[in-house]
């Protein structure tokens, strides 16, 4: 195997990188001038040693305790449930939201092995005892894996005083066709109507 060859078949480990994003990346890197090249090796190396879990929420930080969690300005009577840290930037990003967040590190997913007890829920309990939150806000994705994570979420807070539960609205996008949207979309869209 020569060094474009293992070069692609490791970069088809990345997610979404399939043998044709995989070949046509390695080709841009033999291309790419050797600083770039450098720069990117040595910001691979290094992260697994400067990002950690944020001890509090489960979000990605090189501090202690992470931005959202040691930030005055931020809503802590608000507290949003998301799967994975990436989901805290994407909700983040949106401006939308100033409360802080929860990473349970997944969701559940029996066929693949992944029940309760592998997501981060005790800490989640924990938080909301200890907190002064007055709404919880669901965000796990609209799959039947979230799904199933946002009802195991609402069993374990029912008997919660005080606490309001909420989960994202989903349906169909800003600017979307409805020609071109797909059937478990526009039932949740449905289900999910507001008044005018």
């Amino acid at each position: 195997m020569n060094a474009i060859e293992d070069l692609i078949r490791l970069l088809k480990h990345l997610p979404g990188m399939g043998e044709k994003s995989a070949s046509r990346l390695a080709y841009h890197l033999i291309k790419t001038d050797d600083s770039f090249n450098k720069a990117l090796g040595g910001a691979i190396m290094q992260i697994k040693d400067r990002i950690h879990p944020c001890p509090v929420c489960g979000c990605y930080t090189e501090e202690e305790i992470c931005g959202y969690c040691s930030s005055p300005d931020r809503d802590r009577t608000l507290l949003c449930v998301v799967e994975e840290p990436q989901d805290v930037l994407s909700i983040a990003s949106s401006g939308a939201y100033n409360g802080l967040f929860h990473v349970l590190g997944g969701a559940i997913d029996p066929l693949s092995g992944v029940g309760p007890d592998a997501l981060s829920f005790p800490m989640l309990i924990k938080r909301i005892d200890e907190g002064t939150f007055k709404e919880v806000i669901i965000a796990t994705n609209p799959t039947e894996e979230g799904d199933t994570t946002a009802l195991y979420i609402r069993h374990i807070l029912k008997d919660k005083e005080g606490i309001t539960l909420t989960r994202l609205a989903s349906g169909l996008p800003i600017g979307g066709d409805l020609g071109y949207a797909d059937k478990l979309t526009l039932a949740r869209s449905m289900r999910g109507r507001v008044r005018l």
